[in-house]
C-alpha cells in the first residue's frame, strides 16, 4: 500500500518504520502532494487492516492528523532517518531494531533498495484495480554526494540512539519480537500518552538554521493572510505564496512559484 501510494502521488521514499498502532516516514515531496498521499494510504491501510480484522470502527486517531516536521538540513535528515528506525528499540519492544518483525528498512537498503510487495490477499479484490505487486525505490535525500554516504551516517546514528535507548530499558528489559507478535490486536496502550503538547513543524540541531526555517514559515503564514484577505474583498487574481495547498488543490488559485 505503500508502494502504490508513493507511485500515485509521485512521493520519494528514503526510510520507513511501522510499529503497531503508527508507522514514521522520511519522504521527499516533490510536488506538493503530501496531504493527498497521506489521506490515499490511511484510508487504504485502514480499510485493509479493519477487513483482515472483521472490524467496522475507525482505525487512526481522530484527535489529530498526521504530523510533518521538516528537517532543515542534511544533519537533520540523519537524525530522522535513525529515530525512525530506531522506533522499536525506543519503545522498548525489541533490543535491536533488525529484531523488529514489522515493516523497516535497514540502513544498507536506504538510498537504493528496490523493494517488491505482492497484493495483499485480504480486502483488495484478484479482478480489482490495484496491481498484482507494487515496487517502491528508496530514494537518497537531496544533500548527499551517493546512497553510500546517507547509509553509513545513518548505521552511526542508529547505534547512537539504540545504546541510549538499551541503557535507559535497562533491567525492565524489553518486550522482544516474539512476544510482540502474540500482541491481541485489538489491544490498546495503557494511558499516560502526552496530549497537547507542541507540535514542531520544523527540526534543526543548528539554532540559527532553525530560527531561519522558522521565519519562512511566519513570513508564509502573513502572505497567506494577506492574499486571503484580499480575496474575500473580491480582488481578482489574488497569487498566494509557494506551499498554498487546499486552494490550489479545490479551488486552482494562483501561487507564487517556490524559490
Amino acid at each position: 500500500m505503500l508502494a502504490v501510494a508513493a507511485r500515485i502521488h509521485r512521493v520519494e521514499v528514503h526510510a520507513f518504520s511501522v510499529l503497531s498502532n503508527h508507522y514514521h516516514l522520511l519522504v521527499t515531496d516533490p510536488e506538493a502532494r503530501l496531504p493527498a498521499f497521506v489521506q490515499y494510504l490511511d484510508s487504504l491501510v485502514a480499510r485493509a487492516i479493519n477487513a483482515s480484522l472483521g472490524r467496522w470502527e475507525g482505525l487512526w486517531s481522530s484527535e489529530n492528523s498526521y504530523s510533518a516536521v521538516t528537517p532543515v538540513a542534511a544533519e537533520d535528515l540523519v537524525r530522522k532517518a535513525a529515530y525512525i528506525l530506531a522506533n522499536p528499540v525506543a519503545a522498548g519492544l525489541v533490543r535491536t531494531a533488525r529484531e523488529w518483525p514489522g515493516l523497516w528498512s535497514a540502513p544498507e537498503q536506504l538510498g537504493s533498495a528496490r523493494l517488491i510487495a505482492s497484493r495483499p490477499k485480504v480486502f483488495f479484490s484478484p479482478v480489482g484495480g490495484m496491481p498484482a505487486s507494487a515496487e517502491i525505490v528508496l530514494t537518497t535525500p537531496g544533500g548527499f554526494s551517493s546512497a553510500e554516504e546517507f547509509q553509513a551516517a545513518v548505521a552511526v546514528a542508529l547505534r547512537e540512539l539504540e545504546e541510549t535507548a538499551q541503557r535507559e530499558v535497562g533491567a525492565r528489559g524489553f518486550l522482544g519480537a516474539k512476544r510482540v507478535r502474540a500482541q491481541p490486536p485489538f489491544a490498546r496502550p495503557a494511558p499516560g500518552e502526552p496530549r497537547r503538547e507542541l507540535n514542531p513543524r520544523v527540526s534543526a540541531r543548528d539554532k540559527w538554521k532553525r530560527i531561519e526555517a522558522l521565519s519562512r514559515l511566519v513570513d508564509f503564514l502573513r502572505a497567506y493572510r494577506v492574499a486571503w484577505r484580499a480575496r474575500r474583498m473580491g480582488v481578482a487574481h489574488v497569487v498566494f505564496p509557494a506551499g498554498t495547498y487546499q486552494l490550489r488543490i479545490e479551488h486552482a488559485v494562483r501561487c507564487a512559484v517556490p524559490a
